[in-house]
């Protein structure tokens, strides 16, 4: 099952990583004892059920049962195969392949290795050629200078219609494979045409930073072309599942403390010349449920920094109430002055200034506050009437006594009016919300709770008694060689072919590990032993009498099964009046009765 690549290769490079260090460049993980625990990379969930035990280097999520080693995270997580889960992590550790196992041997998705292909295609054109030359005198004009070029890997797609087909017919691909990439239109009679021209083009990623899709700027002044133009989604390219600068903004993170959000590309490379290197943006659509979820699992703390005019501080309280419905967000909202976008105010104002508005991002309550002010006329006695009672419905949604008290204090003192009448208005606001609150409970109770947004794989039936039993024939040699001795087998089929596989295993290798195993048999077996590895069994060495007890059980129950079969067929064979047919089905029943007496006997 590992291919080509050697066994003890994949035990180096398994022994040289912490499964930690690799799952948290997509999961904010918490020290819960001896575990990590986050929320799911897989599913949407609000309570953490993510688990990483770093002793024995697993992970198990207990809401949708995916489990395994750090090769296996990487197979989910970046649909990668083996091979090239081994390769990443490999590269992760900075151990070499071996020779002969690089690119060759462990093949990428053809439509990620075009699109990296394509990448290099158009930045080399933007810096190297005579051809690039229009687009690098628009990339100066914007300021984009070689650190920013490179960092984004920048390049520009040149006039002509079908210098990009060239290239890539060129690298081997066909022509199949080129209409599925997004990167070509198709004519009414079938020929391919590059999609993206006369374009400075900026790569999109995916949370692994893998190039999977383009959008190109317009550098002409032809206003009967988008100034924008993405990626179709493809199969490796959804818009509302991606964010620009991801992968390289959540190691950011680490260091700055927080992301942030913005509208468009631009405004995170001018964030980014202004030293904020934690900067992402949605594709040119508005902000998805994904796309809130992903950001969660990578950091609490989020700041949202719009454009500053109309529609930017729209999108703003949009986004926040998003961030809001999610819980759990430690969240930050900057407006900046004169209706400016974050690329307009770096280059009037300056870098330093600009890291100061952040610094200084409104809370959500003082956001939303701040907008609720302006749809009023607060001269006008019976407005301001009105707003004072919004404000107090909006304070009156806080948890926490101690924000509820500052933001009254706040607002009695903006408009000139006592705390206290405030506070008996907010009283009565909450009792209003918590009767609210009771009725859409009992509603709630009254009808089948809705699916998350992304389905959650069915949870494996995992056998407390078989599992048990098999961890003890794995970690225990005395266990191993008793329970062979019984001539027992495990009544599970999938139980059964483990036990086989692991005396194979420790046959053929001198290194034993847990680990190691799993990497070696079937996928659909491999859930079994995460669960094993990662449920909290009792420590020390087993009992023959705990054995004797489980194999006991097991076989018990195997009895119970039988008779409540036969049982089930005597009743048939009554409907029938089929005698004779009772008086065996009877018979046989006493017999299973008679091995079940000597079995609890023993």
């Amino acid at each position: 099952m590992a291919g080509l690549i050697p066994e003890d290769f994949i035990s180096e490079v398994r022994g040289n990583v912490n499964i930690v260090d690799v799952i948290s460049q997509y999961v904010s993980l918490e020290k819960k004892g001896k575990d990590y625990i986050g929320l799911c990379p897989f599913h949407q969930e609000k309570t953490p059920s993510f688990t990483v035990n770093e002793e024995k280097q697993f992970f198990k999520c207990f809401g949708c049962g995916k489990g395994g080693n750090v090769f296996k995270f990487l197979m989910y997580k970046d649909n990668l195969t083996f091979p090239e889960s081994v390769q990443r992590v490999a590269e992760f550790t900075h151990i070499p392949m071996p020779s002969g196992y690089g690119q060759s041997q462990v093949k990428l998705n053809p439509l990620i290795k075009m699109h990296k292909d394509a990448c290099d295609f158009y930045h080399h054109v933007l810096l190297t050629t005579r051809a690039g030359e229009r687009g690098m005198k628009y990339a100066r004009e914007r300021e984009l200078s070689d650190e920013i070029l490179e960092h984004f890997q920048i390049g520009y797609a040149p006039k002509q219609d079908n210098l990009l087909l060239t290239y890539l017919h060129d690298k081997g691909y066909e022509d199949d494979e080129l209409a599925k990439s997004g990167l070509f239109v198709e004519s009414q009679d079938g020929c391919l045409f590059d999609r993206f021209r006369d374009r400075l083009m900026f790569p999109l990623g995916n949370e692994s930073g893998q190039i999977i899709g383009f959008s190109g700027r317009r550098i002409s002044q032809d206003k009967t072309e988008a100034k924008y133009m993405n990626s179709p989604e493809t199969e490796i390219f959804t818009k509302s599942k991606v964010l620009f600068h991801f992968a390289e903004a959540k190691k950011a993170a680490r260091s700055e403390g927080h992301l942030i959000l913005y509208e468009g590309y631009m405004d995170v490379i001018s964030a980014y010349k202004a030293g904020v290197h934690s900067g992402i943006a949605s594709m040119g659509t508005s902000l998805t449920d994904q796309q809130v979820y992903m950001l969660r699992r990578i950091t609490p703390n989020i700041i949202i920094n719009y454009d500053g005019d109309d529609p930017g501080v729209h999108a703003e309280e949009r986004a926040a109430h998003m961030f809001e419905k999610v819980g759990g967000f430690n969240l930050g909202i900057v407006v900046l002055p004169e209706k400016l976008d974050p690329d307009e105010y770096v280059k009037k104002y300056g870098a330093e200034k600009y890291r100061d508005e952040v610094k200084g991002a409104l809370s959500p309550t003082d956001f939303f506050l701040k907008r609720l002010a302006q749809k009023y006329n607060l001269s006008n006695d019976r407005e301001r009437i009105t707003y004072l009672s919004e404000a107090v419905k909006e304070i009156a949604h806080l948890s926490n006594p101690v924000e509820q008290d500052i933001y009254l204090e706040k607002v009695a003192k903006q408009e000139g009016v006592s705390k206290d009448s405030l506070k008996v208005n907010l009283m009565r606001e909450r009792r209003r919300q918590n009767r609210a609150n009771r009725h859409k409970g009992n509603l709630m109770n009254e009808i089948d709770t809705l699916p998350d947004s992304e389905p959650v794989e069915q949870i494996e039936q995992y056998d407390p008694a078989q599992t048990r039993l098999l961890y003890l024939f794995m970690n225990s040699e005395e266990a191993r060689n008793y329970i062979l001795e019984q001539r027992f087998l495990f009544p599970d089929q999938n139980y059964a072919q483990l036990a086989e596989l692991w005396l194979k295993y420790i046959e053929t290798h001198e290194k034993i590990s847990t680990n190691d195993f799993l990497d070696f048999i079937p996928e659909q077996l491999q859930g079994i032993i995460v669960n094993a590895e990662m449920t909290d069994m009792p420590k020390g060495d087993s009992s023959a009498k705990e054995i004797r007890d489980i194999i006991r059980s097991l076989k018990m129950r195997k009895i119970d099964s039988q008779l409540n079969e036969l049982k089930n067929k005597i009743q048939d064979a009554e409907r029938r009046n089929d005698g004779q047919e009772i008086l065996q089905l009877t018979q046989k029943i006493l017999e299973l009765k008679r091995v079940q007496g000597q079995k609890e006997a023993f």
